[in-house]
């Protein structure tokens, strides 16, 4: 992109610093250190700041190629018993109002709490199939860059405590439309040939 005359590609992500935090910068002295004013990767301009949230909450959420299902909020470590409450109340649902009465397979990582033989049998006791996921395969699962895109939008969010960080979270997983669940689901063809020509090895996606 271009900013002001400096062209970046793609932009450092380094730490939002308030006034009182650069002026206590500009007065700190390292011997034998020597800046460059002009470098591209450290000018203002081309700079992406990162902020971190004072506040934090586990959140849990689900997709289709019909759209997002609702979020459910997260009080405690997820172990299989509060795994199966989240199943039965926010899964299930999401099922009903994305699929109707239509066939699906649902597809969750190998967390201990979805691994367990609880909730295999909770699975089995619904007759709801799980499909047969690999370890520690992320670019394979387009969920992930479903929460890169939330993140995305809330780059420039500023909560000041937990309630207001669930409410962003809300309002912008409401603003994911169905027709970016449907592009993520119908690239898993390409996530799989990227997979196998990689050789298992991460791939850009």
């Amino acid at each position: 992109m271009q900013d002001m005359g400096f062209s970046c590609r793609i932009p450092c992500v380094k730490p939002l610093l308030n006034n009182r935090q650069r002026q206590n910068g500009l007065k700190t002295k390292r011997t034998g250190l020597l800046l460059r004013r002009e470098e591209r990767h450290t000018n203002p301009r081309c700079l992406r700041s990162s902020v971190k949230f004072l506040q934090s909450v586990m959140v849990w959420g689900a997709m289709s190629s019909a759209g997002v299902g609702p979020l459910c909020f997260l009080r405690s470590k997820v172990n299989t018993a509060v795994y199966q409450e989240v199943l039965d109340h926010f899964m299930l649902p999401a099922a009903d109002h994305l699929y109707g009465d239509a066939d699906l397979i649902f597809q969750q990582d190998l967390a201990p709490a979805h691994s367990a033989k609880a909730t295999s049998n909770w699975f089995k006791d619904h007759d709801i199939p799980v499909l047969n996921w690999p370890a520690n395969s992320p670019d394979l699962n387009p969920i992930e860059n479903l929460w890169g895109i939330g993140k995305m939008k809330m780059r420039y969010a500023r909560p000041k405590n937990a309630e207001e960080l669930k409410a962003t979270i809300r309002a912008t997983w409401a603003l994911i439309t169905p027709e970016q669940c449907h592009r993520l689901i119908d690239s898993m063809p390409r996530r799989i040939a990227a997979v196998i020509q990689a050789k298992g090895a991460p791939t850009k996606y």
